[in-house]
């Protein structure tokens, strides 16, 4: 009788602490924050007033920094924004993933990615276990939405979005359902410069600051003002989400991110591995306003952005993920030293370079030093500040800080002190008094070039030969079923696949977890990134 009381008391115990255990998971769940991504394209921080501009008035952005902190050296690994967005969805380094080059994904491009070259249109095969990290929140139970540009350097998988497209929105979520959307604003990207350059100035040109490494020129002034501009109408549109979030009640509670996807649109900026091509706005406002108004002056690289947003949701980030929480449940105690960035082919261009950053030094490799760091990418040379370079640059009347950018060859090795030259103008590899930054600092860079799998290192055309063989992208194979009793278990043959079905009249996929009921009509396929999708599963009881 004795040994019978205990059993029953051991298996109530049992019980109670599964009960428990799906009460904590439970409230867990119906207490996960909804997270917003307001993105812009092609800027960097100094030009807003956060940051300690005063040029232009920005009121939503400042009433969110208000509200939020601000992160004073935040950077993306590659300054242009295709293989950014690739970390930035996979929170990985894009010559880890094979997307370091701009860019690979360009279905769009009717006569082909870059012919002249031989690229064609590819997603490289990533990393195994490599996933949009969407995919991981939509399991937890969010609504993810985007819009209205992907551009991640590979075709998205369907897993990842409940919907991207323009007219995205949380509104669209079922009732209480935690969301993860994201908007981005592309009127303040690089080919805003000439095609809004006709268009109303909200600042005068004479107005504005002309930084040390260009003329001060009318046509110089004119483009700077025009971004301006650009930054204003971008303002006005964040304006718009702000206030649909405080409409339905959910501002206070919500976490926001704005951010740019890398630096400023200028040459020298966008493409360039100085800060003005990597440093980003970061400003991220918690729920009830945590550490309103405060600096943040951590590296936080776009790695960690993926990450972060997991652990922010409860969920730990995967392993393969390079990058780590910078916040929530899961976040690391040691923050990072470095920041990692690289530079390849922008468009029919190839330039291979590395960098890495701490919180004071900058370190810059260059592997093509016959070439000069403005390298002649035909999208750029439509921007009239940048054929006022040009044009004054052949008439040699740049003074030596606008010239060195245009120089060829260019350095082998460059060293900043961040902190006493911020704009990166006085390379100091020559100096004796920091050859030993110079010896760390390359060090480092080296050593992560081999840890992180820089595939840099190889011809683009030889990668395209291995992830492409006969030209074409390889296809996963067909999923097999298993009929059991009153389920459909669903196999992928590749184990890092993800499965996806939908019923006959739905329009998004969802995310296969567990067996599906045999009285079900559905489809279904595995999809992974750099492969094409399975032939669709069409199943009908």
């Amino acid at each position: 009788m004795k040994k019978y009381s205990t059993l029953v008391l051991l298996a109530l115990f049992l019980l109670n602490c599964t009960e428990r255990k799906k009460n904590i998971t439970n409230e867990k769940k119906q207490n996960l924050p909804n997270i917003v991504w307001l993105v812009a394209e092609d800027q960097s921080p100094e030009r807003f007033a956060m940051y300690g501009d005063s040029t232009i008035s920005l009121p939503n952005l400042e009433s969110l920094a208000q509200d939020g902190i601000t992160f004073t050296n935040a950077v993306a690994p590659v300054p242009v924004c295709a293989p950014a967005r690739s970390s930035i969805i996979t929170g990985m380094y894009p010559t880890t993933l094979g997307t370091h080059n701009m860019r690979t994904y360009a279905p769009w491009k009717q006569e082909g990615n870059e012919p002249t070259i031989r690229i064609p249109s590819y997603s490289p095969i990533v990393p195994q276990g490599t996933r949009m990290f969407t995919e991981y929140l939509r399991k937890q139970g969010y609504y993810t939405a985007n819009g209205p540009k992907e551009d991640y350097n590979f075709e998205k998988t369907d897993a990842a979005w409940d919907e991207s497209s323009n007219e995205r929105h949380w509104r669209k979520r079922r009732e209480g359902q935690p969301f993860f959307t994201v908007f981005n604003f592309s009127v303040c990207h690089e080919s805003g410069i000439w095609k809004k350059g006709d268009s109303t100035l909200f600042v005068s040109p004479e107005s504005v600051s002309v930084p040390r490494y260009f003329p001060d020129t009318d046509i110089v002034r004119h483009d700077i003002a025009v971004n301006y501009s650009n930054l204003k109408r971008m303002d006005d549109q964040v304006g718009e989400i702000i206030q649909d979030l405080k409409e339905d009640g959910l501002y206070e509670n919500s976490i926001i991110f704005f951010y740019g996807d890398h630096g400023g649109p200028f040459p020298r900026h966008k493409r360039a591995l100085y800060d003005t091509g990597l440093k980003v706005p970061l400003v991220v406002k918690f729920p009830k306003n945590k550490n309103a108004g405060s600096f943040d002056n951590r590296l936080i690289s776009f790695i960690d952005f993926a990450p972060t947003v997991l652990s922010l949701a409860g969920i730990e980030p995967p392993k393969v993920m390079q990058g780590v929480a910078q916040f929530g449940e899961f976040e690391v105690t040691e923050k990072p030293q470095y920041t990692f960035h690289s530079s390849d082919r922008f468009d029919e261009l190839y330039d291979r370079l590395r960098a890495v950053r701490s919180a004071r030094y900058k370190y810059i490799k260059s592997f093509n030093t016959e070439l000069p760091h403005a390298i002649p990418v035909s999208y750029r040379e439509q921007m009239p500040l940048m054929q006022e370079l040009n044009k004054l640059y052949a008439e040699g009347k740049l003074n030596e800080a606008q010239s060195l950018w245009l120089k060829a060859p260019k350095p082998e090795e460059e060293l900043y002190d961040l902190q006493n030259d911020p704009y990166e103008l006085n390379n100091l590899v020559d100096h004796p008094e920091f050859k030993d930054t110079l010896v760390h600092l390359r060090a480092v860079l080296e050593d992560w070039m081999k840890e992180t799998n820089d595939l840099g290192r190889y011809p683009e055309t030889d990668l395209i030969s291995k992830w492409l063989p006969d030209g074409e992208q390889l296809q996963l194979r067909a999923l097999e079923v298993e009929e059991r009793n009153d389920s459909i278990r669903l196999i992928a043959k590749k184990a890092d696949a993800t499965i996806v079905w939908k019923k006959d009249q739905d329009s998004i996929w969802s995310i296969y977890t567990s067996p599906l009921p045999k009285t079900l009509s559905f489809e279904a396929k595995a999809e992974r990134i750099g492969y094409r999708d399975s032939e669709i599963l069409e199943y009908n009881p």
